[in-house]
């Protein structure tokens, strides 16, 4: 027999399982793992420094670049760390608003996640499901901001504006038939509002089909079960929180221990794991993608009873209307004024925090009385995660790197920051 020799590898960043720009430097006997050391920093672009070089308001926008799969998760923290110290309170219907945006976020989020996940141990038809429910909702995210991605929807003291009253439609092309159209289009004849609530209807029953793909699948849990165990006192020591903090069996969830936006009044459960592996982890987003679904049934039943304003009415941090600006020497001077001066926020510290899809985000702001923050710090979740990556994979083969990757839901924008 040939002798198995000790070898170092690379793994990444250009590996498609590496999840973007992950390097992992890899000590193997044989193929398996004696230590992994994860090197950060390929996709640095300091939002921290830049945010303290710009007005308050058009560091936004940041947020949003940070973990690129949870936009809105992002602007909240930050807009609600400016809240604090600004002592304002957002309207009711933004507040609500905000609520079911983040949880149409998670929805994105651990779509992306499970597609991506599945794709990695093998399961391709996994990722083609997952995206066939995912553009429905980039649609909500186009209809309210006029992008799919980075939003910038959410405003100190409230959001930017109200939700549309109709959604884009298919236009007939040659590739489809008019038949098809409509039946596509049929969804879209309402407002955002009955859109959303039309995905709600559907969006159980495409959960069951990713489970009935993955969970009781053999080969998905030969991958999963008993891979990248963390017990809950190794969890809570790591610093960990969200699904993977939960997949050990602590029920910590900010939605409920410190409620923020609405969520005090929304009726959703918690899911917990038991044995703190890949497969409950698994299990916890699954069931977190029908606690998600409930929610912002809730907030759509709630927005369509209750119209109101969506901003504060206070001129320091709200802008004109846009019909104003257009006829009002004052109002335009105004605008102009705030989009590129800002506004002062007193002197003082906050931190704000969400429990965004893969944890708690959170952005801590320093201001000292000028219309820039001094200090700007986000606490992203996936560091922590990637953190423990020598723990989580030390003793298990090179193939279940790959399934730890993908379990720690980890993206790029946010570690590197």
């Amino acid at each position: 027999m040939s002798e198995i020799r000790n070898f170092t590898l690379n793994f990444g960043p250009q590996h498609p399982a590496a999840h973007g720009v992950l390097r992992l430097v890899l000590e193997l006997d044989g193929e398996v793992i004696q230590k992994a050391d994860p090197h950060i920093g390929l996709l640095h672009r300091a939002t921290e420094k830049l945010a303290e070089t710009k007005p308050w308001n058009q560091s936004i926008p940041y947020m949003d670049r940070l973990d690129y799969v949870s936009m809105m998760c992002n602007e909240h923290a930050y807009v609600q760390a400016i809240e604090k110290l600004l002592g304002i309170e957002p309207p009711e219907r933004a507040l609500y608003i905000r609520t079911m945006f983040d949880e149409v976020t998670r929805i994105l989020n651990h779509l992306m996640w499970l597609g991506a996940h599945g794709l990695d141990i093998g399961a391709m038809t996994m990722f083609l499901y997952c995206f066939r429910e995912r553009e429905d909702l980039m649609d909500c995210y186009e209809a309210v901001s006029g992008t799919r991605m980075h939003a910038a929807y959410y405003r100190v003291g409230g959001v930017h504006r109200d939700l549309p009253d109709t959604m884009p439609k298919y236009q007939p092309s040659k590739f489809r038939s008019k038949k098809e159209i409509d039946r596509l289009n049929e969804a879209r004849s309402g407002g955002l509002l009955d859109f959303i609530w039309d995905f709600t209807e559907r969006f159980p029953k495409a959960v069951d089909e990713y489970e009935t793909l993955l969970t009781d699948n053999r080969i998905w849990k030969q991958r999963t079960v008993n891979i990248g165990v963390v017990s809950p006192e190794r969890a809570i020591a790591l610093g960990f929180t969200g699904p993977v903090l939960r997949g050990s069996g602590i029920a910590w969830d900010l939605r409920k221990k410190q409620p923020y936006a609405k969520y005090a009044e929304m009726d959703f459960d918690i899911p917990v794991g038991v044995n703190g592996d890949c497969y409950d982890r698994y299990l916890v987003r699954v069931e977190e993608l029908r606690q998600s679904n409930r929610i912002v049934r809730q907030c759509v039943e709630w927005l369509r009873q209750n119209p109101g304003p969506v901003m504060v009415d206070d001129r320091k941090v709200r802008p004109p209307r846009r019909v104003e600006m257009k006829g009002d020497m004052e109002s335009l001077i105004h605008h102009f004024k705030l989009y590129t001066e800002g506004y002062t926020v007193p002197e003082g510290e906050s931190y704000g925090a969400v429990e965004a899809p893969k944890g708690e985000f959170g952005v801590y702001v320093v201001s000292d009385g000028a219309n820039k923050p001094y200090r700007v710090k986000c606490r992203a979740p996936g560091f922590p995660h990637l953190a423990a990556m020598d723990e989580l994979v030390r003793g298990h083969m090179l193939a279940d790197v790959v399934a730890v990757i993908g379990t720690l839901d980890i993206v790029f924008g946010e570690i590197d920051r």
